[in-house]
């Protein structure tokens, strides 16, 4: 558990999982949890030093209450950051992660080498709404996989024999730190920022996703300076896990590019 300290603002006690050596990588997790030692993410620890902590209001870490804004989230991230002693960091950011993600590129320029928006909110459009992620749960189900789901995800949490109802309380205190941020819609304002990036940015998504269509990330490409699309097929919400050897190589390819 890391303990930050931040004036004026609040302590956080964050949970991180880390792994592997070299060049360092955060990866901010989606809406839903944390993936703990995913697939994905441990193949990517195979060159490289992982760091991906766990949001503050999901699982053990705390301090959500002290955030006011998104602004909040991506500074708590660029103190995070600095406080590990490195110059600079790749960021790979997953659907609410991906909007924090783009948010510190935008206020941490000096931090963020290079970027990855995977499946990303933190845009609206009119032309084509996105559904409620928070909607009724089987169509949330079916809505963010290509294939069928899998019986279980990866995830930070802990089962407590002598609590048989702990896993919907721990998926009940995530999705309500979530709300903060993308209720009733995750559009914070980010369109406007997106063009202040500098960071070379690869926007990842799943073709198949059902809770943002691929318009959004072609959005995000239009709107960040000199970003590129990288399409996965047959993947909805989570292409890292539906095709985890196609996510590795796109991230992989453009973070040594």
């Amino acid at each position: 558990m890391t303990t930050l300290e931040i004036p004026h603002v609040g302590r956080f006690d964050v949970q991180v999982w880390e792994s592997g050596s070299g060049e360092p990588l955060l990866y901010l997790h989606g809406y839903e949890r944390h993936p703990g030692g995913a697939g994905f993410l441990r193949r990517l620890a195979e060159d490289r030093r992982v760091l991906a902590p766990e949001q503050p209001g999901y699982g053990r870490s705390t301090g959500v209450e002290s955030f006011t804004d998104v602004l909040d989230v991506a500074l708590f991230y660029r103190e995070l950051v600095e406080s590990w002693g490195v110059d600079g960091i790749d960021v790979v950011g997953h659907s609410l992660g991906g909007m924090f993600a783009a948010e510190l590129a935008v206020v941490a320029p000096h931090l963020v080498r290079k970027l990855v928006l995977v499946n990303a909110f933190g845009l609206w459009l009119e032309e084509q709404p996105a559904p409620d992620p928070f909607g009724a749960a089987d169509e949330v189900k079916a809505a963010k996989w290509h294939g069928e789901a899998p019986k279980s995800e990866p995830t930070n949490f802990e089962p407590d024999p002598d609590d048989p109802h702990a896993a919907i309380l721990f998926a009940a205190q995530n999705l309500g730190s979530a709300t903060k941020f993308m209720w009733p819609i995750a559009d914070r304002g980010l369109r406007r920022r997106l063009p202040l990036i500098d960071a070379p940015t690869l926007v990842v998504h799943g073709t198949s996703d059902g809770l943002l269509p691929l318009a959004y990330a072609e959005e995000f490409v239009r709107l960040i300076p000199d970003a590129r699309l990288a399409p996965i097929e047959r993947a909805g919400h989570y292409p890292m896990v539906e095709r985890e050897d196609e996510f590795v190589t796109a991230v992989t390819d453009f973070l040594k590019g």
